[in-house]
């Protein structure tokens, strides 16, 4: 414990000019001490953990950390910079910047001893010290607790306080608050005690619930019961988030608790005068109403993107099953009789039927999945039964995907509305229960079948006309637009819209969306394979670390999971992201103007089989991903002469190309 940070881990005269060049200085001291054993994994394991959010807070503090298979012990490396450095912190540069190295499978005793650091550093007495100390072994000694101030006793006067002066604790107001943050070491804690000092300074009475990775104690069920107000701070889901239903909650992400706690109480206290009440439920992103970070088309896209996240495991086991049945038993296996009741044992035929018949009813949960985890988005558990319920009703009067899209927003929008009305407490119990699920759902089912579903319906058709009849320059054109969605973000939401748009067609299939999921799948392949064949052909160009990822970026390409790339994407972004739409875009167009077609999700070149004429797939798949490779190389190319003759810093500066993105980043 007491060796966390020693005094070769200090550096009073931190001469780094950027945060790259910063962290680079003190992975190096960490190098030396034996704590890290390979500087460029781990260097990419705070790029990745930087690309999150960024690590710069209100005070002049940087506090870059990560978890990282390539850190031997828990580690602190601090260092003090005279002219500060850019961590992306609302109030400027940073001249304290904390380097937080955590082993990925970190005890709870050594990660709580990280979130008392970050408590501590909401202190100002703590970093006026750290300013002001020259010696490294006493500014370690401080960051380690060797000398902490005396623990502050009970106010030996409390018991002669004259009468009426305190309030009774009764009268107090009392607020519940979770925080978390994608690490859980460092801001977790932070948010924590900047809302419990807030809290003091506002006289109310805060507790607050950590769901980091030094442990997940609940809240008293009985001080929950008693709070007057919910916040939650938290950039990942909050854990058993249905526990404070039914109370005025400021939903925020957790930079927000740092950096204006007293707004946030203010807040809180404000709704809990109105008496808003919020039920809530397990959710999947924070939603801070009213803060400019969080407009309208940022959580719109959350909620879209959720109800795809949840929907493409049905996409897979359904898309694949149909796919295998095509494959044993033909494309004449659709009009198969039920399996119920004709199923033979010794048939393949009848296995290809059961296949079918399996991923058709897996394929049906598409539609309304998508409408009911939107809805969730929005409105956290009570949206998902009006949104099922929508979803189910796009599928029977046929408006499809989009239809889906329009249930979950509508249902989402109703039970939010339905929140606002102000209900009394005695009804608040079967208000989750019967209430709104109720009304909600039948509002959905009149408004999906009497006012906008037939409409949807008709663009849809339109939609699936359109597609069917794609031909010639439009084909390629859609080909290019598809191909660069798919390479831009690598999995994240332009991605996702651009594959889910091809699964919408093929769950109802014509030449035309068959010829799309193609595209899409061949262009999504092409970002991993281009980066490994960059790593075998130019290898030099590449770090160790890197040259290894490229290795297993061939398996991840061939098998259509386009993170293979992020990686190298982190590492780098302004050479691999546009290398990759490039080839993205070949491969898109070249699919289009061949006219393969592809009745799988999902799976790369182990559905070559199901693949209209495979061989031309195989090659755009191919073109694309040369593109990507050359392009890489001559970018990294121009760009090495220049940071080669440099100093370390200096290289370290330009971009944080010689790190590497772990592959689940």
């Amino acid at each position: 414990m007491s060796e966390l940070i020693t005094a070769g881990l200090v550096d009073v005269d931190l001469s780094a000019e950027t945060k790259q060049a910063a962290v680079r200085s003190l992975a190096e001291r960490m190098v030396a001490a034996g704590r890290v054993t390979d500087i460029d994994g781990f260097l990419a394991d705070v790029a990745a953990r930087e690309a999150q959010m960024p690590t710069g807070l209100d005070g002049g503090i940087g506090i870059p950390h990560c978890r990282s298979a390539h850190v031997t012990a828990p580690t602190l490396a601090f260092g003090r910079s005279a002219n500060g450095i850019d961590f992306s912190a609302p109030d400027g540069p940073a001249d304290l910047i904390f380097l937080i190295a955590a082993p990925a499978g970190a005890d709870d005793a050594h990660l709580a001893i990280l979130s008392s650091l970050a408590r501590r550093l909401m202190d100002p007495e703590f970093t006026t010290a750290l300013r002001a100390e020259r010696d490294p072994a006493a500014v370690a000694a401080l960051v380690r607790g060797d000398e902490a101030p005396a623990t502050p006793t009970e106010d030996p006067a409390a018991g002669d306080a004259p009468a009426g002066t305190p309030a009774p604790p009764a009268a107090l107001f009392r607020i519940v608050a979770v925080t978390s943050c994608p690490t859980g070491i460092a801001h977790t804690y932070m948010a924590a005690e900047s809302l419990q000092q807030a809290g003091e300074a506002a006289g109310v009475e805060l507790v607050v619930e950590t769901q980091g990775s030094a442990g997940f104690k609940r809240l008293d069920p009985g001080v929950i019961a008693a709070a007057d107000g919910v916040i939650l701070a938290h950039d990942v889901e909050v854990r058993e988030k249905e526990r404070f239903a039914g109370k005025p909650t400021v939903d925020v992400g957790v930079k927000a608790a740092i950096n204006r706690p007293a707004e946030l109480i203010a807040d809180v206290r404000v709704r809990a005068e109105r008496g808003e009440t919020t039920a809530t439920a397990a959710g999947p992103a924070p939603m801070d109403i009213g803060a400019a970070e969080d407009h309208f088309g940022t959580r719109l896209r959350t909620w879209l993107m959720t109800g795809v996240s949840y929907m493409v495991p049905f996409v897979a086991a359904g898309g694949l099953l149909i796919a295998l049945a095509f494959a044993i038993g033909g494309y004449e296996i659709n009009s198969a009789p039920s399996v119920a009741e004709s199923f033979v044992w010794t048939e393949a035929a009848s296995w290809a039927a059961l296949m079918f018949q399996i991923g058709g009813a897996a394929f049906g949960f598409l539609v309304p999945v998508l409408a009911g985890y939107i809805a969730y988005g929005m409105a956290d558990r009570p949206g998902l039964v009006p949104g099922f319920v929508g979803g189910a009703l796009a599928v029977t009067i046929e408006a499809g995907f989009l239809g889906g899209l329009a249930a979950g927003l509508i249902a989402g929008a109703v039970v939010k509305a339905i929140h606002h009305v102000h209900v009394p407490p005695v009804l608040r119990g079967v208000m989750p229960v019967v209430v709104i699920p109720l009304i909600s759902s039948a509002v959905v089912g009149f408004l999906m079948f009497v006012v906008v579903g037939k409409p949807i319906a008709s663009l849809q058709k339109a939609m699936t006309d359109w597609l069917s009849g794609l031909s010639g320059t439009n084909a390629v054109l859609l080909g290019v637009l598809l191909g660069l969605m798919m390479c831009f973000d690598l999995g994240g939401p332009v991605n996702k819209v651009a594959y889910a748009f091809a699964v919408g067609g093929i769950a109802d299939p014509t030449d035309g969306s068959l010829k799309v999921m193609a595209a899409v799948m061949a262009a999504g392949m092409v970002p991993p394979l281009g980066m490994a064949l960059a790593t075998s052909v130019r290898g030099k160009l590449f770090t160790k670390t890197e040259r290894n990822n490229g290795k297993a970026a061939w398996v991840l390409g061939a098998s259509f999971i386009s993170e293979g790339a992020i990686p190298f994407a982190a590492a780098d972004p302004l050479r691999v992201i546009p290398s990759a739409m490039a080839g993205g875009a070949v491969t898109g167009a070249l699919t289009m103007a061949f006219g393969t077609t592809l009745r799988a999700p999902h799976g790369g070149v182990f559905v070559v089989p199901l693949i209209g004429q495979p061989l031309l797939f195989l090659l755009a798949v191919t073109a694309g991903t040369a593109v990507t490779a050359v392009l890489v190389v001559l970018l990294k190319s121009r760009r090495r002469p220049e940071t080669a003759s440099g100093p370390t810093t200096a290289a370290t500066a330009a971009t944080p190309a010689d790190t590497k993105a772990p592959a689940a980043a």
